[in-house]
């Protein structure tokens, strides 16, 4: 009913059409900020609920640039902003600028629609877990570890301690359910668009003229040129940011520890070198 009441507004000349736009670009994960840093649910809110509090919509679209990061904040994401579209009725269109991969690609399949650069990095459908071992480092150093638990799992993957196979399973079990997880919700959004390609969901990444050609992504379109052919050269563009108070941004910038920051950078810049970024 409210894609026809839209219909007729806009027939009657009745408003200009408003899109309302979130940026969800960064590292998936808790704290950081949004559009540097990392972004996750709780921090991305207050935009959603404003995009969503808009009078009479035609569409909200959602600009991506992420490489991906936690899978429950991905999750959190796609159900909260899916919740608010179902329930008002408005569509969703998806523009995916530099890369969309991992969570990146999960935020992605909020859309009924999905938009990219053809030089777009798409997909990493996939799960990842890294880390470091240090047992024969600490060895030449002459330092001995010791760690005490209450039960034999407790330490499991200390990267001061030689690995267990048994550790490495319970990783991979945790790891497998959670690419189950994506790879149902990319077949549930995406349906019969995706192609039998068998490379879809085994962590590999395309440009965006290859992801259309899987069926990852629809079509080939940038933000304003995609709005104006979709509802007509009069469409508005509203872009929703968080205005971050004086006091709030000095005092952030005051506590926030150095040592925390630069090790956010290397992590960050680690996330977006795996794609060339």
């Amino acid at each position: 009913m409210k894609k026809i009441f839209n219909f007729i507004l806009k027939l009657f000349g009745k408003g200009k059409p408003i899109v309302p736009v979130l940026r969800f670009e960064g590292i998936i994960g808790t704290g950081g900020g949004i559009g540097k840093g990392k972004i996750n649910a709780e921090n991305l809110e207050t935009n959603i609920k404003k995009a969503f509090s808009e009078s009479n919509p035609s569409a909200v679209a959602i600009i991506i640039n992420s490489p991906g990061g936690s899978p429950v904040q991905s999750s959190l994401i796609y159900q909260r902003v899916r919740y608010l579209a179902d329930k008002k009725d408005v569509p969703v269109m998806v523009f995916i600028e530099d890369v969309a991969a991992s969570g990146g690609y999960w935020l992605s399949c909020i859309g009924d629609e999905i938009f990219a650069d053809k030089s777009s990095i798409v997909g990493s459908i996939g799960v990842i877990s890294a880390s470091f071992g240090f047992t024969e480092a600490i060895n030449k150093l002459g330092v001995e570890r010791r760690v005490y638990t209450t039960g034999k799992s407790k330490g499991s993957l200390d990267p001061f301690k030689p690995e267990k196979k048994e550790d490495v399973q319970m990783l991979k079990n945790i790891m497998n359910d959670t690419q189950k997880a994506f790879v149902d919700l990319v077949s549930k959004r995406r349906g019969n668009k995706l192609s039998d390609d068998n490379t879809i969901f085994t962590g590999a990444f395309w440009s965006g003229e290859e992801a259309k050609k899987l069926g990852l992504i629809d079509e080939i379109g940038e933000i304003r040129t995609v709005l104006r052919e979709r509802f007509g050269p009069k469409v508005k563009l509203k872009f929703i940011t968080k205005k971050k108070g004086f006091l709030s941004g000095i005092l952030q910038s005051a506590f926030n520890p150095l040592i925390s920051k630069i090790f956010d950078e290397i992590d960050n810049k680690a996330y977006w070198n795996r794609f060339g970024l």
